[in-house]
């Protein structure tokens, strides 16, 4: 195996033709409460994060990765390692897949070169998410691939709808 890339997915740097689905999630208000996002995102902006893509996460406390189909070599969505504590050895983990792309494996099978990068290239304790207590679909996901859950944050998002809880997961090394 290559070490980012599996059967289903590989899984690469930022590409100047990754911007339209950059643009299209930077900006989907459904995803605002989970990103902590309260304002849209200019393609300007964006297009200013792409060219700073290279720097590391060693630099800039963050890497996001194109998630692409080994099959076709299509666009599939991002992975990103956030909030990277060097001292602490440890990271966040968000996917976002596009819609149409769907259950087809692909978060599964970025989560797995997730950790195989984390620890082997990183060499990290931990991984872990946050999942807001109604993300079923992402629950049994982050279960299926060994996170255990740790905890709960009470009332940890203000939506729309109220207040919603957030559940801690964890991976260990």
């Amino acid at each position: 195996m290559k070490m980012l890339e599996n059967s289903v997915v590989k899984l690469r740097g930022l590409e100047q033709s990754d911007i339209d689905f950059l643009y299209e999630t930077e900006n989907d208000i459904s995803l605002w409460e989970v990103s902590n996002t309260v304002k849209p995102y200019s393609k300007y902006v964006l297009e200013h994060y792409l060219k700073n893509s290279h720097l590391d996460i060693f630099t800039v406390k963050q890497v996001r990765l194109a998630v692409e189909s080994v099959n076709d070599g299509s666009f599939a969505g991002f992975a990103e390692l956030f909030d990277y504590e060097p001292v602490h050895m440890r990271a966040g983990i968000g996917i976002v897949i596009k819609e149409s792309e769907r259950r087809k494996r692909y978060a599964e099978n970025t989560l797995d070169l997730i950790k195989v990068y984390c620890k082997d290239i990183l060499r990290l304790n931990q991984i872990y998410c946050n999942i807001g207590a109604d993300n079923h679909i992402s629950i049994r996901l982050f279960e299926k691939s060994g996170f255990e859950y740790s905890g709960i944050k009470k009332q940890w998002l203000n939506t729309s709808e109220g207040f919603k809880d957030v559940l801690f997961y964890q991976y260990f090394f």
